[in-house]
Order: structure tokens, then sequence, then C-alpha cells
């Protein structure tokens, strides 16, 4: 049976999970940004680290605003969690491998697919509730998309440089398959 009223504090679980992914993926551009310097996609990278570090204070910004308090041991837990990541083997002992990237890559798009879909979230809700910017949060999930694609793009060049292949993004057709656009 459905509740037939919304618990507030599913909310603010909500946005701290999604602080939690936030926190991850800024130290994650971070470190991507840094260890891709003198590689073609070195000044985007940096300025989408800049900007998720943004979209993490534009978070805290609407969570003030929701009196959604910031559940300090989830930020914790997601900014350990990423520095744990960093000691997954990569098929190098002393080098940066061509896979990291790759793999950094898919978890950084990702991430920002799961922030785009945290502001749509908002966005719904702002019809109703007055304390959340309607506008913010479409410049948010329209910078959002712009990111996932910049990502992707990336990652089609990383993946072509690890393994071969065509540099062209692969959009999935109806039946899921890929076929180059």
């Amino acid at each position: 049976m459905a509740p037939t009223s919304a618990d507030p504090a599913l909310l603010g679980i909500y946005l701290n999970d999604h602080l939690a992914g936030a926190t991850a993926g800024t130290e994650l551009a971070k470190r991507l940004a840094g260890a891709e310097r003198g590689h073609r996609g070195e000044a985007v990278l940096s300025r989408l680290a800049d900007e998720i570090a943004d979209d993490r204070n534009a978070l805290l910004t609407f969570m003030a605003a929701l009196e959604a308090p910031v559940r300090q041991y989830k930020t914790i837990a997601a900014w350990a969690g990423e520095k744990l990541a960093r000691l997954k083997p990569n098929g190098r002992l002393v080098s940066r491998s061509p896979l990291s990237r790759v793999e950094e890559l898919e978890m950084l798009r990702l991430g920002v697919e799961g922030k785009a879909a945290g502001w749509r979230t908002l966005r719904a809700r702002a019809g109703t509730d007055p304390r959340l910017d309607a506008g913010r949060l479409d410049d948010l999930i329209d910078r959002a998309r712009r990111q996932i694609d910049e990502l992707e793009e990336l990652r089609v060049r990383a993946v072509a440089e690890a393994f071969g292949g065509a540099t062209e993004p692969v959009k999935p057709s109806a039946g899921g398959e890929g076929r180059a656009r």
C-alpha cells in the first residue's frame, strides 16, 4: 500500500546521499584533472572539476534552504571511499594505466548522471516549494547535460587510446545495441 503523505525525513536522507556522491565526485574530478595534465582533455577536465565542486556547493545551499541537516558521516565515508578506490590494481605498478583514465571517466560520468537526476527531483519539487529556485535548478540541469556530453567525448577518446577502435561516440538504439552516430 502506497503512503498517503510524503515523509519529510526521506528528502533529507536523499539529499545527504547525493551530497555523499557529490563529495566523492568532487574528489574524483580533481584527481582526474590533475592526472590528465598534458593530455588533450586537460582544460575540459580542469573546468569540469571546478564546476563539480560548485555543484556540490549548490547542493549544500539547497539543503540549507530545505533545512536538511548535513550528515557528516556520509560525506566522510564517501571521501574515504574515493581515496580507497585509488588502490585498485590497474595493470601497472608505477605508472598510470590508460585503463584508469577510462574507468575514472566512466565513474565520473555516472556520477554526473546521478547528479542530474537529483537536480530534476528538486526541480519537480520546486513547483510547490518556494524555498527552491527553479531557475537555478534549470541551469544546473543544463550544465549537467553538457558535462555528460563532454565526459562522454573524453571517455570515447580514452577508450580508443586504451583499446583501439573508433573515436566517435556510440548512440544506443532502441534495442540496446550501440551504433556509431
